[in-house]
């Protein structure tokens, strides 16, 4: 199950993928697919329009982690050492 901050995170994940792939940071990647990555992106969502859908919909995009589910996922990581670069994370949203 995919929850509305992972969504969020996913959308502005492939936004900064796209921008490094137009912009040569893949220097082996032919042209034709930078081009077509710029042309996405000429489309995608910017920032402003992240918040504007996650204010009006909240259920499908979330900026942060609600505060339940961060201390459910960090408690069960917690529990795991193994997992300590995972809980990191959370912690820094």
């Amino acid at each position: 199950m995919t929850l509305p901050d992972e969504r969020y995170r996913a959308v502005k994940a492939a936004q900064q993928f796209l921008a490094r792939l137009a912009g040569g940071e893949y220097p082996r990647v032919p042209k034709a697919v930078r081009t077509e990555a710029r042309a996405i992106l000429r489309h995608y969502p910017n920032a402003w329009d992240m918040t504007r859908a996650a204010d009006s919909s909240p259920e499908i995009f979330q900026e942060r982690m609600e505060d339940l589910h961060r201390f459910v996922a960090a408690g069960s990581r917690a529990a795991d050492p193994e997992d300590t670069e995972l809980l990191r994370g959370y912690r820094d949203i």
